[in-house]
């Protein structure tokens, strides 16, 4: 932790000090070796040195207690249950793109959580509320804050893209969806000219999604298109592109927590929460060391998968139903971030996030039913950018590898392959609006 506050004015005042006192010290230095954000970004690891956490170890069912300090509580009664059992790989520190340091560095203190209900005031760029502890009231909301605007790059898409239905009882894969996906930012850019905002964004938007699912042919030309607005407290937008009605459709905000395309996943789940921040109440319940599945892409063993495209292989998924990504695991710092609906007919009673301190990338979720029995566990794995493709060492970050959503009442999973990449040519406003749902369904 940076710093210990004891009001919200005085976090901003003793970061935006000590900011300048290391600015003041740093000239000739790159943002990322400031020693006021070294912490942030790169967090020291109390166990780090554990001689049980050493590369290439396995925790099954017959050793799970030994590393329970280290393993989120799910995740070790699953391995318990002898759902799977993880290896562990060596420790990496994962990069932040420089860009966006040096936003968080020149603006850090500046973001205001006290204007208008829902909004965030001031905010330029960078991670909203570095030095986060749970003694601040309201450390819930910014760590949802951080979430939201965490590093990732401004122009991505997604062109292999396997969506998988499982069995976790019988380890039946009941469907398969191949898709393709995009994601723009429109403003608080960070990897790709212009930086910080597009000029054209009439519609105030902060980011846009697009999906399309090129099989199975009964929904081939299935779109999805998400807008999210700069304003928290704007209305949500999205529509749904249907092959069989061909026409599009408004996506009620009851329609965000249905299942989507009859998987294990909401839209409200993607990216870890796909929804306005004013609708939930969030809670900082404290931080610290768990093993997470974040790992180098290109020093797994994969040689046993399929070659994609540019020579890209898959990760596996193993374990019960083949619902657990097979990738090695190892130590970080984390953030328990607990998010409760405001609205009493949502059908959740929470989430708990578990997200990587250094590049809050919620990596762990659990997921409770309106009854408070736990539901669903999310599980995102996570590579270093480095050890990716080469057409993605500019990314400069964490990429997402692999999903799995597991149903653990109903023993069933959705898992989800994905080679995604920088994108090869600027991403065009056309693909993130309606009139393209419908030219791209006929």
């Amino acid at each position: 932790m940076i710093h210990k506050y004891r009001s919200c004015s005085m976090q901003k005042l003793a970061f935006r000090l000590l900011s300048m006192v290391v600015f003041a010290g740093a000239v000739g230095a790159s943002a990322q070796e400031a020693p006021a954000l070294a912490a942030e970004f790169s967090p020291v690891l109390v166990d780090g040195d554990s001689p049980l956490l050493k590369s290439g170890a396995t925790v099954g069912s017959d050793n799970v207690d030994q590393y329970s300090p280290w393993l989120d509580e799910v995740v070790a009664e699953r391995i318990r249950a002898g759902d799977f059992q993880l290896t562990l790989g060596p420790g990496l520190k994962f990069p932040t793109h420089p860009r966006y340091i040096q936003a968080t560095e020149r603006h850090a203190g500046e973001p205001d959580l006290d204007s208008e209900p829902g909004e965030l005031a001031a905010y330029e760029g960078g991670r909203p509320f570095p030095g986060l502890t749970a003694s601040d009231p309201q450390s819930g909301v910014k760590a949802a804050w951080n979430m939201r605007y965490a590093y990732a790059p401004d122009e991505i898409e997604t062109a292999h893209f396997i969506w998988r239905y499982r069995d976790m009882a019988s380890g039946k894969l009941e469907r398969t969806l191949k898709m393709y996906g995009a994601i723009l930012r429109y403003a608080y850019r960070h990897s790709h000219d212009p930086v910080p905002a597009l000029e054209d964004n009439p519609a105030q938007l902060f980011s846009a999604m697009y999906l399309r699912v090129n099989s199975p042919l009964d929904i081939r030309n299935t779109q999805l298109l998400i807008h999210r607005a700069l304003k928290d407290s704007a209305p949500e937008q999205a529509w749904l592109y249907l092959n069989t009605q061909r026409r599009v459709k408004r996506i009620a905000t009851g329609q965000k927590t249905d299942a989507f395309l009859g998987s294990d996943i909401m839209i409200e789940d993607f990216l870890g929460y796909n929804g306005r921040i004013i609708d939930m109440e969030w809670t900082l319940l404290g931080s610290n060391e768990l093993l997470l599945p974040m790992y180098a892409h290109s020093q797994l063993d994969l040689g046993g998968q399929e070659i994609s495209e540019g020579g890209y292989r898959d990760i596996p998924f193993a374990g019960a139903g083949a619902c657990f990504p097979a990738v090695t695991w190892q130590l970080r710092k984390v953030f328990h971030l607990q998010a409760v609906p405001r609205d009493s007919r949502h059908p959740l009673s929470k989430r708990h996030y578990i997200i990587d301190a250094a590049t809050f990338s919620p990596v762990l979720t659990r997921i409770y039913d309106r009854g408070g029995q736990l539901w669903k566990l999310g599980m995102v794995a996570l590579s270093h950018s480095d050890y990716h493709t080469p057409g993605n060492k500019p990314w400069q970050g964490v990429i997402t590898d692999a999903v799995s959503m597991i149903d653990l009442q109903a023993r069933h999973c959705t898992t989800l392959n994905m080679n995604t990449r920088l994108a090869q040519d600027p991403l065009r406003h056309k693909t993130f609006n309606t009139s393209y749902l419908r030219q791209m369904g006929r």
